[in-house]
């Protein structure tokens, strides 16, 4: 069995107010078999779509490559955005080595509740996916049950939007805080056929046929970051 461990720590700071969950980059980035074009940093694979959406968006300008300016041109757009990553996979176990997540068996998740608390400004989480079996939402939907938080339908129309209401401080002086959920299309090439599926990329797709799924997510992330 492959022990597909998370090789990057949570990207977390003080003033951080939104966060991109996902739940585990390739297993070279474990393995430390980077390819051309990748960056040693969280959503770096070559072949994912993140950072090409958020350059498109704020117009970064980005490096795509293996290097430290690469790496450090993402943390400042991060830290300048006020947004985290923290992935809320921590190690699995695969019997085929690959990058899908329902491969994963033996997961063992982080206590991205705990991190909640520990960062009292975040209030939005971005999950990088839906609710599909092994996703970055599905889990995390496990980890509210476990604490008896429900979580409240905000919009059922893509990309899904929830909230609920997060305990923090003494049992003496208890509050809570309202906690945002998007669940975006997943930024991978896999995920391209359930956006070729959505009605509003085909109505958009008729209208302008150069119009590519990458677009789309472009327009669909815009709002959110």
């Amino acid at each position: 069995m492959f022990q597909h461990i998370h090789p990057y720590e949570p990207f977390l700071f003080e003033e951080a107010t939104k966060l991109i969950v996902g739940t585990l980059p390739p297993p070279r980035f474990t393995t430390g078999d980077l390819r051309n074009g990748d960056v040693d940093f969280c959503y770096g694979s070559r072949d994912g779509q993140l950072w090409p959406i958020l350059d498109r968006i704020f117009d970064l300008n980005l490096l795509f490559e293996t290097t430290y300016e690469a790496v450090r041109q993402r943390k400042d757009f991060l830290r300048s955005r006020k947004i985290g990553i923290c992935d809320i996979v921590d190690r699995a176990e695969r019997s085929k080595v690959d990058a899908s997540d329902l491969g994963m068996q033996q997961v063992r998740l982080r206590n991205l509740i705990g991190y909640l608390k520990q960062y009292p400004k975040i209030d939005t989480l971005l999950f990088t996916g839906g609710n599909s079996k092994n996703g970055p939402e599905y889990f995390f939907r496990k980890q509210l049950k476990e604490s008896g938080l429900p979580l409240k339908v905000v919009s059922d129309v893509v990309p899904r939007i929830h909230e609920f209401e997060l305990p923090y401080g003494t049992n003496a002086d208890e509050i809570t805080r309202t906690i945002k959920t998007v669940s975006l299309t997943a930024p991978s090439g896999a995920a391209n056929r359930a956006v070729g599926s959505l009605s509003a990329y085909k109505k958009i797709k008729e209208q302008h046929p150069e119009f590519t799924t990458l677009d789309f997510r472009v327009l669909q992330y815009t709002p959110f970051f």
